[in-house]
């Protein structure tokens, strides 16, 4: 048995899904991404030395910006009531980890508002670097965790 499409009406027309008769809980996503960079760039990240200025200060208030903007550009999410979020980097010889936590306490998740913090962040990282390196890749923007509302709790599971 396959679950009907909620974004069609009766008609077959994309609609943005009633709500309204979902409880209002606490939900919370984590989204991760990666940016590779060459190891010259990530040095002169390090040192704030890029010319463009700060690039993970720039950053992470581009995720913050871009996780408020998401109802905005993705055409049926709802907006929601934010409550909570952060914007952590890991930095290694070759890449920068972004991961972006949101919470709220609404009727539908926050998936894609972490999603949109990830991109958003990633998509900043490259602007501010790719003068020095036309190299840079952004791969793996995913999920990795939610919690709240009707499927409760999932996390990526991690394959060997």
């Amino acid at each position: 048995m396959t679950t009907p499409l909620t974004h069609l009406n009766d008609h077959g027309e994309s609609h943005m899904v009633d709500v309204s008769h979902k409880d209002e809980t606490m939900r919370c996503a984590r989204a991760r991404g990666v940016v590779r960079l060459s190891q010259e760039t990530i040095t002169q990240i390090n040192k704030q030395a890029m010319k463009k200025g700060d690039v993970l200060a720039t950053a992470r208030i581009a995720a913050l910006s871009g996780l408020k903007q998401t109802s905005s550009l993705i055409p049926l999410c709802h907006p929601i009531r934010m409550t909570g979020s952060q914007v952590t980097f890991e930095i290694s010889e070759t890449c920068i980890d972004i991961t972006v936590s949101v919470s709220a306490y609404d009727r539908t998740g926050v998936e894609m508002e972490a999603l949109m913090g990830v991109s958003v962040a990633a998509l900043t990282i490259y602007d501010m670097c790719k003068a020095m390196d036309r190299s840079i890749t952004i791969e793996s923007i995913q999920l990795e965790e939610k919690t709240g509302g009707t499927s409760g709790h999932w996390i990526r599971s991690q394959k060997p």
